[in-house]
């Protein structure tokens, strides 16, 4: 019998033998399926071109992740701790809490868009340039 299991980026794999007792064998991740082109991924990774891809997605990503997240928490914190703020009615049946929670599927909406005029923009063709050399260097038909 052979059981294998996945923890901490360690393939632990578990093989019985005939008598019951098991055996112990460890393998780390990164030199499974390691082949002779693993070079190519590293040099990419160091390569210009992977690092403005990189610098263009996070200087994106991780500002507008921030804002939303501040966005987000400072919306629980209102309604938990401003109540009484939050609870102003300003329509029939509507009040402060109910827009601004409407807000927060808007704006979901806004930086989903946002990221796709971004992307279409900034990392689209870059990425497919860059898709296109690894799969040149590796000899992958696709």
């Amino acid at each position: 019998h052979f059981v294998a299991r996945f923890w901490n980026g360690v393939l632990f794999a578990s093989c019985f033998n005939r008598n019951g007792a098991t055996e112990e064998k460890f393998e780390h991740w990164s030199s499974m399926a390691s082949t002779d082109k693993d070079g190519v991924w590293v040099d990419t990774q160091a390569s210009p071109e992977f690092k403005e891809l990189r610098q263009k997605f996070r200087s994106f990503a991780f500002p507008v992740t921030v804002a939303f997240l501040v966005w987000y928490f400072g919306y629980i914190l209102l309604t938990a701790f401003a109540r009484d703020w939050v609870s102003i009615e300003v329509a029939p049946n509507i009040n402060i809490a109910i827009i601004l929670g409407v807000l927060q599927f808007a704006t979901t909406f806004l930086i989903a868009w946002l990221y796709e005029r971004h992307s279409s923009k900034n990392l689209d063709d870059a990425s497919d340039d860059l898709r296109d050399k690894i799969n040149e260097q590796i000899g992958h038909k696709g």
